[in-house]
């Protein structure tokens, strides 16, 4: 073992969590936390890992960014044809993590995921800059390709042909994570960390526990 690594630790004593103090509504509890973490000034907030898997169970996870919440779910946008977006489209299932280190905090979500109304896909496509805008037309995402070569090519061609506006391809577009779990984790001191979770069974309604750390 590496003794410079294993040497990296931070005790956290920040806050606490307590069952009687949350929400009685996960969403209500995220609120709650995500306004407290745009108040601190952390730099990109709403960036999160999103884990996918094969129908066999294979995982992979990456970072993308929250773009929307509601009582539906959480939003975030992507090419369809992806690496993820081909996982999502075999095995509609996900995890998604916030970690907000400077508040000793992260949030898992585990649920169903669903693609949005073309409508709400249009909504934030033309919300874009421009260059995110044609970059959805000019990367096929997660493919090999033999250098940046293309990627600039695809740039010139699409800024040409798309002159007056640039439509939204129908390959790009948003997801929602439908949560059946969100799990609220707070650092503690000595790792005995304070962790209250939500889940649903069946029901509307969520019941609320608390993990051992």
């Amino acid at each position: 073992m590496k003794k410079e690594i294993a040497d990296i630790r931070r005790d956290y004593e920040l806050e606490s969590l307590n069952r009687e103090d949350v929400a009685a509504d996960a969403f209500a509890q995220f609120t709650k936390w995500w306004q407290e973490a745009l108040n601190s000034g952390i730099d990109e907030v709403n960036a999160m890992t999103l884990a996918t898997a094969t129908p066999d169970g294979k995982p992979s996870a990456r970072i993308v960014l929250l773009k929307d919440y509601d009582e539906k779910g959480f939003v975030f946008f992507s090419n369809y044809s992806s690496h993820k977006g081909q996982e999502l489209e075999a095995n509609p299932h996900a995890a998604l993590i916030f970690f907000w280190k400077e508040l000793e905090r992260q949030i898992r979500i585990e649920g169903t995921v669903e693609k949005v109304s073309a409508e709400e896909s249009d909504d934030y496509f033309y919300l874009r800059p421009m260059g995110s805008q044609i970059g959805a037309w000019a990367s096929p995402q997660s493919k090999i390709i033999e250098n940046r070569d293309l990627l600039e090519q695809n740039i010139k061609l699409y800024s040409k042909q798309f002159a007056d506006e640039i439509p939204r391809p129908a390959h790009w577009g948003g997801y929602r994570v439908i949560p059946s779990m969100i799990e609220f984790w707070q650092g503690r001191s000595s790792r005995l960390h304070d962790r209250i979770q939500y889940r649903k069974e069946n029901s509307d309604n969520w019941i609320i526990e608390r993990l051992a750390p």
